[in-house]
């Protein structure tokens, strides 16, 4: 059966700190992971519930930091239904080693988290000369690399999408840009002109959900611009559960209905058909 709910951007945290002891980037574990964290079977279990067929689980970098263990063990539990997005020190002189590794062991993409809610963004070692042979080792093992940021680091993603255009980069909450000016949405032109890179895409998630609610922007205007913008094969969406409040059933209702304005191509894309592209691991 075509898969109708592929989730990119779920999170999973063990009950068993023994195993695997929390080491979180920036020496601050988030608030989410300790409050409402969900095991993979768990996660497995709301997948069931809120009809998501398969998922691209991201590394809890804020609770584990470049500490793969958790989530290269439970995807191997389940290599048909569930692929994991790493998350790796670039700028490590060994890096390319550590991403050939992790590659072999159920990771079919990357996350280079610059900050948030545990640590200040920090977007100046994005493009540092030291990261460029991991992004050359990704683009040799056709690992999407998602980067998570605000505006600031767009017009470095430019450069770097056009120093690797073998890479395919995925912007992390539509890099939350702002949209309360509403259509033809000019404030959000820092991320439009990411189109005329074919190699970027975007993650549209619970975040971008909240944004369309300000000022003048709107589900109904915004999505569209987004798909006349980029094409709904460069848009994926991404849960952020149990980051994102709601149980994972709540925030596909809301993703639905976000995105009910979209064609039923349009729409197919941006829930399934984009992720699968990303991630060749969730094919059918």
């Amino acid at each position: 059966m075509k898969s109708q709910v592929i989730d990119i951007h779920p999170h999973i945290i063990s009950d068993d700190t023994g195993a695997y002891p929390h080491a979180p980037l920036g020496g601050k574990q988030s608030t989410w992971s300790k409050e409402r964290p969900v095991t993979f079977p768990e996660f497995i279990a709301a997948m069931d519930a809120a009809g998501v067929d398969k998922a691209a689980i991201v590394q809890s970098s804020t609770c584990y930091g470049y500490d793969n263990s958790y989530l290269i063990d439970s995807v191997a539990t389940l290599p048909n239904r569930v692929t994991g997005v790493g998350c790796v020190d670039v700028t490590a002189p060994g890096a390319p080693d550590v991403i050939r590794d992790v590659a072999g062991k159920g990771i079919s993409g990357l996350r280079l988290f610059t900050g948030g809610s545990t640590m200040k963004v920090n977007v100046d070692w994005l493009d540092d000369p030291a990261t460029y042979p991991a992004w050359e080792a990704a683009g040799e093992l056709g690992l999407p690399l998602c980067v998570q940021s605000r505006p600031v680091a767009l017009p470095i993603v430019d450069k770097l999408a056009k120093q690797f255009p073998q890479v395919k980069i995925v912007i992390d909450h539509l890099a939350r840009a702002p949209v309360a000016d509403g259509p033809p949405y000019k404030e959000a032109e820092v991320l439009f002109v990411l189109a005329e890179r074919p190699n970027v895409y975007l993650k549209v998630t619970p975040r971008s959900f909240d944004q369309v609610l300000e000022g003048k922007a709107s589900a109904e205007t915004y999505f569209p611009r987004l798909v006349e913008v980029f094409g709904s094969d460069r848009m994926a969406f991404g849960s952020n559960y149990p980051s994102s409040e709601g149980t994972l059933p709540e925030i596909i209702a809301r993703a639905k209905e976000n995105l009910a304005c979209l064609s039923d191509a349009d729409r197919h894309n941006v829930l399934a058909g984009t992720a699968q592209r990303l991630y060749p691991a969730l094919e059918d």
